[in-house]
């Protein structure tokens, strides 16, 4: 059958890129003209050859290249524990993952106590006075793709119709967000046509659409000082919303 990605994944992820008995690091930095050197490799604590280390003939064949039946280790233990298979039996090396999986959780959650929670930070001379009303599909796809996170709003739906039509927009301006600056202009004037033609649909059911940036900042994880994150600001009101101002600025 074969190691799966999601079964690889899991077992990396729980050991922490780190050999289960010396604890040293399985991926060697690159070097001036090298590239990274992985030294880990995925062990079957049971063989799935008859002939193979800790091998039993009863142990289900689905099961020998799941995650329960592997261990992370060097190069040098991984040969060590099949040459002595009447030392790193089944039980001791299921012990030895487990163990090592559990000092590696440990690790990590000292790591979080250590560092600052993640958070934004509004400051209040960066918050917009108003937005502008955005008229077309660039305009909004500029704001999003130059921003590193979206806001949104709207005014209630009244109708099933509606709640699709706001729904299905602001997904398509998150997407387009998430995506768009590593696109190319044919792409990008694809999203232009497609973002003017809903801006068009839900002027015609009653919305307007406003936009705007706010520069917040960003601080915690490992992170020593704030960093600038720049925030799109999207509210879909309907033409009638007081919050409307009865003379709008276009950018």
């Amino acid at each position: 059958m074969g190691i799966s990605d999601k079964t690889r994944k899991i077992l990396w992820g729980r050991s922490g890129n780190r050999c289960a008995i010396c604890k040293q690091s399985l991926v060697v930095e690159a070097q001036e003209q090298d590239g990274e050197s992985i030294v880990g490799e995925e062990c079957h604590i049971i063989s799935p050859k008859e002939n193979g280390p800790r091998y039993d003939s009863i142990y289900p064949i689905i099961s020998l290249d799941s995650y329960e039946n592997l261990v992370l280790l060097c190069r040098i233990h991984h040969k060590m524990v099949d040459d002595q298979e009447e030392s790193f039996t089944t039980g001791i090396l299921r012990k030895m993952k487990a163990k090592h999986e559990e000092w590696v959780k440990n690790k990590l959650s000292e790591e979080q106590v250590r560092l600052k929670p993640p958070k934004f930070i509004r400051v209040e001379n960066n918050i917009p006075p108003f937005l502008n009303q955005i008229c077309n599909g660039k305009q909004l796809l500029d704001l999003v793709t130059s921003s590193s996170s979206l806001s949104v709003d709207y005014d209630e739906p009244k109708s099933k119709s509606e709640a699709e039509l706001v729904g299905e927009f602001l997904q398509i301006v998150k997407d387009w967000g998430d995506i768009g600056s590593d696109l190319g202009f044919d792409r990008l004037l694809e999203g232009t046509r497609s973002l003017t033609q809903y801006l068009e649909e839900l002027e015609e059911a009653g919305f307007f659409v406003f936009g705007g940036r706010e520069m917040q900042l960003f601080e915690g994880g490992t992170l020593t000082e704030p960093i600038d994150w720049p925030c799109s600001i999207i509210r879909v009101f309907r033409k009638d919303n007081e919050a409307i101002v009865s003379e709008v600025t276009e950018e």
